[in-house]
């Protein structure tokens, strides 16, 4: 080989070696991200479990036996459901909680205003969230990362899809307290 093809052969496996260096900067950065958003996930999912278990604990006779029964059920799976069946838990609580009605006879506003607030901050949480589970995973996908096998040794990121009216707190359609 002459020595012009070694030089090119140099160059390109030093640009190869500066990309995979910050792809993998990028993909940990990325999976850090995930953990975050998934924390912050969490966080929210828990703080409108308890709000609406503090809902049923402090006013279960203003929301009906049946309501209050539904309602208190759904939290309780909310924070003791395993990871695999989280998704149907939280949308059965949110369906719970969305039919609520705007006021209820006996139960402060502020409560009701709480509660609509933390389906709203879980709901820009999840968002979030997916949006870095959706980032990292097209990173990854991609051929060059794939073929070299960047990071294949971590599992992908799941999506966490549920029903939370984002559509209607994102244009201010949504319920309000």
């Amino acid at each position: 080989m002459t020595p012009d093809a070694w030089l090119l052969l140099g160059v390109v496996a030093l640009l190869l070696t500066a990309w995979t260096a910050w792809t993998l900067t990028r993909l940990r950065r990325l999976e850090a991200r995930v953990a975050r958003a998934r924390a912050v996930l969490e966080d929210r999912l828990r703080q409108r479990a308890a709000l609406a278990e503090d809902l049923v604990s402090l006013h279960g006779a203003a929301l009906g036996e049946d309501r209050a029964g539904r309602l208190k059920t759904a939290a309780y799976e909310a924070r003791a459901t395993p990871a695999g069946d989280r998704e149907l838990a939280e949308n059965a609580l949110g369906r719970e909680l969305r039919a609520l009605p705007a006021e209820v006879p006996g139960v402060p506003r502020a409560l009701l205003a709480d509660l609509a607030e933390a389906e709203a901050r879980m709901g820009l949480a999840r968002r979030f969230y997916n949006d870095a589970v959706r980032d990292t995973a097209l990173l990854r996908t991609r051929r060059l990362p794939r073929l070299l096998r960047l990071h294949a040794d971590r599992p992908l990121p799941r999506f966490f899809d549920v029903e939370d009216g984002l559509d209607a707190v994102t244009t201010g359609a949504g319920a309000s307290g």
